[in-house]
């Protein structure tokens, strides 16, 4: 599987020239001006079922990977090094089909069963598309998430390696894998702490024989994340492991200073997360 590697400059091309041409034009856009007929919620983004105010997420799209060009740049990146993955928990496929008619290709969910009811159909209409899971995963949860999903992000603990090997075997699908690092060593969030890395790499190596091809972290929320960032990126080159997720949407533009080669981008794109059915 390729999952792990960013789309590569032909990918940022893409959506950068979307950027470039689309978003001046959308910004100076004025809903009172228009001389068409509206565009329907499936084309804007709108939530179908609430007719809830869309949100223009191919203009914000368009924002982020500006962005995202600009401070590749200010760090002397090739922005082609760097892959955007937006984050579509909890939104409806409504409010994602814009942002891959835009181009964008890279896509983030949290939670298998959400992932499970709206991305097969997607994947029809857009069979190039690259899911990651980016939340954490239970075991019971691996087999699904193994012919879901083309990168797992969140490889945290030695059974949930060996469940996935178990799966990849069975089913023939290897998608990539992710170890998810806890660079705040917090007590209430997953991960794998920094002094025990290197050994769980590898024995995932080693023991499970998992496509593993990086690491990512969430640093704490209360701290400047540039330290973090900077060990995360440490310990992936210490490892051998060529892919590093981290940065969202308050925070991308730091990650990439940093050698995120993934930043993960939910917010600025979707806008507030919808709550999760109860």
């Amino acid at each position: 599987m390729s999952g792990g590697k960013p789309g590569g400059a032909a990918e940022l091309r893409c959506l950068a020239s979307f950027a470039r041409v689309i978003a001046p034009s959308l910004r100076e856009y004025e809903p009172a001006m228009t001389t068409h007929a509206p565009q329907s919620n499936a084309e804007n983004g709108a939530n179908a079922e609430t007719g809830a105010a869309p949100l223009n997420v191919a203009a914000n799209l368009a924002q982020v990977v500006e962005r995202i060009r600009t401070a590749a740049e200010a760090a002397g990146r090739s922005v082609g090094d760097i892959g955007l993955v937006a984050v579509s928990k909890t939104h409806e496929a409504d409010r994602i089909r814009p942002v891959l008619a835009a181009g964008q290709r890279r896509f983030g969910e949290n939670r298998v069963q959400e992932a499970a009811a709206k991305w097969p159909a997607l994947r029809q209409e857009w069979p190039d598309l690259v899911l990651h899971l980016v939340g954490p995963l239970q075991t019971n949860k691996a087999r699904q998430a193994v012919e879901l999903f083309d990168l797992i992000e969140t490889v945290d603990r030695p059974k949930l390696a060996r469940v996935l090997a178990r799966e990849m075997e069975r089913s023939g699908r290897r998608p990539d894998c992710l170890i998810e690092v806890n660079v705040g060593e917090e007590p209430q969030k997953a991960g794998v702490v920094p002094a025990q890395l290197d050994a769980f790499v590898k024995e995932c190596r080693e023991s499970y024989e998992l496509p593993l091809v990086g690491l990512m972290c969430i640093p704490p929320i209360d701290r400047e994340p540039a330290p973090y960032f900077a060990l995360l990126a440490k310990l992936a080159a210490e490892n051998g492991l060529a892919s590093v997720s981290m940065g969202m949407s308050a925070d991308y533009e730091i990650a990439i200073e940093f050698g995120a080669t993934l930043v993960r981008v939910g917010t600025a794109i979707f806008g507030p997360r919808e709550p999760y059915p109860r």
